[in-house]
């Protein structure tokens, strides 16, 4: 039945910011069509006609979650066929005891079969080209290295592809952080550590608390040094 299931996702050309020299260079930028958090993904499989009511899925979903974390934090490899998860350390132990101030847990992430068949069964779709607006072709964590968009705190994130560079004088050009209750904190400009068009790096607020937030660029840069953009 899995392999019956077909999937399309759609991408835009945009220039290839690594070999700025070759204008005929262009790589594929994925065309989001919005976030899925726990609360759509617990409707989405109310959706799938199971029968079930939401309380009985989502108590499934909060009891797979908690036991994964166990697992996890027990150090047992987890498998789900989405993904494979296990646990590594970072940091040099010295005097042989952990220290939380330079010592780190991170949880690898591998693609899982299921997910593999899932890309086998997707086909792309070329939709133009992106054009002159801003977009995120990569994130990074330069405490773990990760890609998958989770920060650390305190550490530097960074993020690349075109039109990035934050410029202008409207209130609202610049960077912030909103948590899933909707309080903003805006990273301040002392806190960039790189902010160019391919590239910008910058370190999270370290009093930020554990949690998902929503990254928002704001910039009035148009790609012209010497010309802003009216409204961003």
């Amino acid at each position: 039945m899995a392999n019956e299931i077909k999937y399309q996702i759609n991408g835009q050309l945009a220039d290839n910011t690594v070999t700025v020299d070759n204008k005929e260079d262009m790589i594929l930028v994925p065309v989001s069509i919005g976030n899925a958090d726990e609360n759509r993904i617990i409707a989405e499989l109310k959706a799938e006609d199971s029968g079930l009511r939401e309380e009985t899925i989502r108590h499934v979903f909060d009891l797979q979650k908690r036991v994964i974390k166990r697992l996890l934090m027990t150090g047992v490899s987890v498998n789900t066929g989405l993904y494979y998860a296990s646990v590594s350390f970072r940091g040099i132990i010295e005097n042989s005891t952990w220290n939380p101030a330079k010592n780190s847990i991170v949880v690898n992430f591998n693609v899982g079969a299921d997910l593999r068949e899932a890309i086998k069964q997707t086909t792309v779709g070329i939709i133009g080209e992106k054009g002159s607006a801003m977009y995120i072709g990569g994130v990074q964590d330069a405490s773990t290295r990760a890609l998958d968009a989770s920060a650390t705190a305190g550490r530097a994130f960074t993020l690349t592809g075109g039109r990035l560079k934050v410029a202008g004088t409207d209130p609202t050009v610049g960077i912030t952080l909103t948590s899933s209750k909707d309080k903003e904190t805006k990273v301040t400009e002392d806190l960039w550590v790189t902010n160019d068009p391919s590239k910008l790096t910058f370190i999270i607020p370290a009093e930020l608390a554990d949690g998902t937030y929503e990254l928002k660029v704001t910039t009035q840069f148009s790609g012209n040094s010497k010309t802003l953009l009216k409204t961003p």
